[in-house]
Parts: structure tokens; C-alpha cells; sequence
């Protein structure tokens, strides 16, 4: 072949849709998506100096957004505090910035809590939640002074044990509900029901042990909830329970906490609308919870108000940086691109269609594309179909939003984790975990001496 000539590629036959339009308004010369940076700082400098594949955090967005949703909420209701939803992304310089931030922590296990206490959050600045709470972690959460979240009766049994055994009868707890906030699925796994009498045997049941004090009730209706009324209902059915519970057995509920559940601005496989068009704004949340609370709140109470948002606040902030390692045509006909990322670090692909944009111009007709990862699995699908141009091996590609749930429940699974990256509001990119090699792996393992080779 002469050095002139072209390869030859085989023609592929793309299916023309006519008559009415196409639901999804998509065409093969479509608006294409370019990123050459991402808060000042290339995508080739980027990867130049920490690899590929790689996540990169924005912090002035994390700043941004958490200031904006603290206005949201404290300019309507005068007692207010965010707890940061440690399992949405518990990296020490995410967490930092949002103690920063001013907000205290949020967990749901003993690793959990012990990261916040080894950043340096005092144990009553932090909401220990979570259906699984050891005795051990109990006790030392009871004697640092956390606010303990019970989901269950048996942990109340558990917390009159750590009393007995710390000798207190002053462990102060606040119980988890679940409720009919107007919306499915009822997230009715976690705490006590309300409206069957079942949160109410709970406090009795506290009550009459004589060991625990109840100050609190938390309810976390759900997860990406997409109707603000949800929390209109929710605040006022647990401002209701409060004063049911002071009027029969005289305790004072000191704090609601409402949980997070509230969207991010990503798009949901199988909708049509984009986020921008079917997401409320949080404002429009915090417009319905406090409405909620002042029309069930008699005059001059403000209970303390807890809020344990995690997605919203930095969803929009994280990036992934992909390459594009190989491309194949599949027996159907579609163009499979081969990426060094896929669902081992995308957890959040299952149920999210990502915003797809290349680091520079390519010029050709749009395709119907798979996106696949670097796994021998075939479940290993970041986007089942999305129309992109022809995308040469070494083009990188930019995915987002991803900062929510990704780099905690990322997997070590046939390929290393990547580095992640922080760019400072100074414009630095900053290393914030580095990418794992195989001593990573290894350090917890043992090998037998008898199964050594020669």
C-alpha cells in the first residue's frame, strides 16, 4: 500500500428514521461537545502529569454549590445545619472542604466514623446513621458525644448495654423513621415506621428503659427524589410526631433531621427531558421543607434542622478523563469504542447517561456508539448508545457529572484505581489520592510458606 492511499474502512449502512420526528431529537450532525480543560488547567496537561484514566474534582464548584444551597435554606428557617453525607465521597480533601464549609459529618458505619475523628471532627459533630452499628462502635460513639441514629430495636437493646457498661443513663439518641412522604418507592428498610405505630412503640420503648434520651427524630425518604412536595410532607408529618410524643410522654424533640435524597442536575436513563428542564432547582426544596416545618410548627418553636445532603452538593464538581484505547465493529453493525475506564470505576453508570464530551474537534458523521471499559466482562458498558464521530485510538474523552458515589464505591477489580486530582481555586491541580500500584494490592495478603515457587 502506498503511503498516500487510505486505509480502507467498510462502509456501514445507517438506518434512516422517517415520518414522524424522532422522540429524542437526535441527529448524525449533532451539536458535538468539546472540553479542552477543566477549571483552567488542560485536559493534555492533566493527563500528561497524573495518567489515564483520571478523576478530577473542581473545588470552587464544591464551594459554590454548598454556599448556595446553605443560602437556600438558611435564609427561610433561622436554625440550620448540613451534616456531609460521608458515602457519597469520603475523600479527606473533599471532606475537608466541606468542614470548611462549615458542615459536620454524616455517617453510616464505624469506618466512616472513625475517618471523620481522624480528620479531626469531634464526635458531636457527627450523625452516626447506618443499620449496622457495632458495640463496639456504639460505645465509643456514645462516650466522643455523636448523635446516634437508632434504626432498629435491637440497637436499642445494644445502647442499654453500652449504658450499663459506661454507667450512664443520659446517652442522648435520636430514632430513624420511615414514612409515607407521597412518593414510590417507600424507602420503609431503614428505622421505624410512622404510620403504623411502630416509631411510637420505639420512643415507649426508650422511654421505659430509662437509659437513652430521645432528642431527635431523622427520616431519609429516599434517594434522587424528584418532587420537592415529598419533603413538604415529611417535615410536617415529623413535626407532628414531635409534639405526639410531647403530649403523651412529655419529651422535648430537640432536632428534626431530613435526611438528603435531593438530585443532582444528571440525567436518568429513560428520561426525556435534560436535567436542566427536569430537575428543580434546590431552592425549590428547601422552598418546600421549610414550608412544611411553619406550617406545623406552633409559633416561636425552631427545632434545631439537620440536613444530610450528599449527591447534589458534588455531583456537578467530579470528572472522569478517558481514553480511547481501541474500536471495533460489533456483529450488529455498531461501532464499539474500548476505553481505560469503565463500570469498575463507574459505579453510577447503571442508572445514569453521562454528558460525553471529547478534549478536541473530530470532524465526520455521528454513529450510534457503545462505550465499553477495559474489563473481560460484558456487562462492562459505560453508555449503550450515544452518537459520536469517529474517534481515533489516544482520544480522550471527558465524562460527567461524576463526583457523587464513583471514587467510594469504585472497585479494585483487573485494573488499578486511578488517580485522583483536585484543582484549587488557586488554578493548581493538586494530588489527592494517588493512583494504586500492585503493593496496593498485595499488603493484605498472605502466602503460605509451603505455597511459595522455587
Amino acid at each position: 500500500m502506498t503511503e498516500d492511499k487510505k486505509p480502507y474502512v467498510k462502509p456501514t449502512i445507517i438506518k434512516l428514521q422517517s415520518g414522524l420526528m424522532n422522540k429524542f431529537g437526535a441527529s448524525p450532525y449533532y451539536a458535538r461537545k468539546v472540553r479542552t480543560d477543566i477549571d483552567g488547567i488542560s485536559i493534555d496537561k492533566l493527563v500528561e502529569q497524573f495518567g489515564s484514566p483520571l478523576f478530577v474534582f473542581s473545588e470552587r464548584q464544591i464551594r459554590n454549590t454548598v454556599r448556595e444551597a446553605k443560602e437556600a435554606f438558611t435564609s427561610r428557617y433561622p436554625n440550620v445545619t448540613f451534616g456531609w453525607s460521608y458515602k457519597t465521597n469520603y475523600l479527606d480533601a473533599i471532606n475537608a472542604i466541606f468542614h470548611q464549609e462549615g458542615s459536620i459529618a454524616e455517617v453510616v458505619s464505624e469506618m466512616e466514623y472513625d475517618k471523620a475523628r481522624r480528620l479531626g471532627i469531634q464526635g458531636k459533630d457527627i450523625i452516626f446513621n447506618g443499620p449496622h452499628k457495632s458495640l463496639q462502635a456504639l460505645k465509643k460513639a456514645a462516650e466522643e458525644g455523636a448523635k446516634i441514629h437508632i434504626d432498629h430495636f435491637d440497637e436499642i437493646d445494644d445502647l442499654e448495654k453500652v449504658a450499663d457498661e459506661l454507667g450512664r443513663d443520659d446517652i442522648q439518641v435520636a430514632i430513624r423513621l420511615n414514612l409515607d412522604a407521597g412518593i414510590y418507592p417507600l424507602w420503609s428498610r431503614f428505622g421505624f415506621n410512622l404510620e403504623s405505630g411502630q416509631a411510637m412503640d420505639a420512643v415507649r420503648r426508650i422511654h421505659m428503659g430509662g437509659k437513652l434520651k430521645l432528642i431527635g427524630l431523622h427520616c431519609h425518604i429516599g434517594t434522587f427524589i424528584l418532587e420537592p412536595d415529598a419533603y413538604k410532607t415529611e417535615t410536617e408529618k415529623l413535626v407532628g410526631f414531635a409534639y405526639q410524643i410531647e403530649e403523651a410522654l412529655g419529651i422535648i424533640i430537640e432536632y428534626l433531621d431530613i435526611g438528603g435524597g435531593f438530585p443532582s442536575k444528571n440525567k436518568l436513563k429513560g428520561t426525556y427531558l435534560p436535567p436542566d428542564v427536569g430537575v428543580p432547582p434546590l431552592d425549590t426544596y428547601a422552598e418546600k421543607a421549610t414550608e412544611g416545618l411553619y406550617n406545623a410548627l406552633k409559633p416561636g418553636d425552631f427545632p434545631q434542622l439537620y440536613l444530610e445532603t450528599g449527591r447534589a452538593l458534588i455531583e456537578e464538581a467530579g470528572y472522569l478523563i478517558t481514553t480511547v484505547v481501541a474500536s471495533k465493529r460489533l456483529p450488529d453493525g455498531r461501532k464499539s469504542y474500548v476505553l481505560d475506564a469503565g463500570v469498575n470505576l463507574l459505579f453510577t453508570a447503571t442508572w445514569y447517561k453521562y454528558t460525553i464530551e471529547t478534549d478536541r474537534e473530530v470532524q465526520g458523521i455521528g454513529e450510534p456508539a457503545l462505550l465499553n471499559g477495559p474489563l473481560c466482562m460484558n456487562i462492562d458498558v459505560v453508555d449503550e448508545g450515544t452518537l459520536l464521530p469517529p474517534l481515533k485510538r489516544g482520544t480522550r474523552l471527558i465524562l460527567s457529572p461524576v463526583g457523587a458515589y464513583n471514587v467510594t464505591q469504585w472497585m479494585q477489580f483487573i485494573e488499578y484505581r486511578p488517580a485522583v486530582v483536585l484543582v484549587a481555586e488557586t488554578g493548581e491541580a493538586e494530588l489527592i489520592r494517588e493512583q494504586e500500584d500492585l503493593s496496593d494490592i498485595l499488603r493484605r495478603e498472605r502466602l503460605p510458606e509451603r505455597l511459595r515457587l522455587a
